[in-house]
C-alpha cells in the first residue's frame, strides 16, 4: 500500500549524446615539445602562433603544453571513454600541426576497427521487387 522507497542509486542517470544534449568526446590536449630540439621548430611556432585560436574555438576542452626536454614533440588527447590518441608531430609543418590537433579534437576515441575485405552483405529475406534482370524487360537492352 506504501509506495516503494526511491533508492539514490535508481535517480543516476548516464550522459549520453542526443537530440537535447551533447557531451563532447574529447576532454583535453596535451602538447609536448622541447625548447632545443629542431624538430620541435614548428611545434614551438604553432604554440605561439595558432594555439589561442585554437583555443578560443573549443573551450571545452582543457589545453596544456608541457616542455619536455630531448623528446620529440607529440600531441596527446585524452578522451572522455577513458582512452588517449598520441600523434607524432616531428615532421609536420605548422599548417600539418594544425590538422592534426583539429583530427585529436574530431575524434572519438574510440578503438579503430578494421573494415573486412570481401566480406558480402546478404539479407536473410527475398527483396520486394526482386532481382532486376535484362532477360526480363519487355524491350531488350542493346548495346
Amino acid at each position: 500500500m506504501f509506495p516503494k522507497p526511491l533508492l539514490r542509486a535508481q535517480l543516476r542517470s548516464a550522459p549520453v549524446n542526443g537530440h537535447t544534449a551533447f557531451i563532447p568526446h574529447v576532454r583535453k590536449v596535451v602538447l609536448e615539445f622541447c625548447q632545443h630540439n629542431p624538430s620541435s621548430n614548428n611545434a614551438r611556432i604553432f604554440i605561439s602562433n595558432d594555439l589561442d585560436r585554437v583555443v578560443r574555438q573549443n573551450p571545452h576542452v582543457e589545453f596544456v603544453v608541457k616542455q619536455r626536454n630531448g623528446h620529440e614533440p607529440i600531441a596527446r588527447g585524452f578522451y572522455a571513454n577513458g582512452r588517449d590518441k598520441v600523434i607524432p608531430l616531428q615532421r609536420l609543418e605548422v599548417n600539418g600541426i594544425d590538422r592534426k590537433v583539429q583530427l585529436i579534437l574530431d575524434s572519438s576515441g574510440a578503438k579503430i576497427k578494421a573494415l573486412k575485405k570481401g566480406r558480402i552483405v546478404e539479407s536473410s529475406t527475398a527483396a520486394a521487387r526482386g532481382i532486376w534482370s535484362g532477360l526480363h524487360v519487355d524491350t531488350p537492352f542493346t548495346i
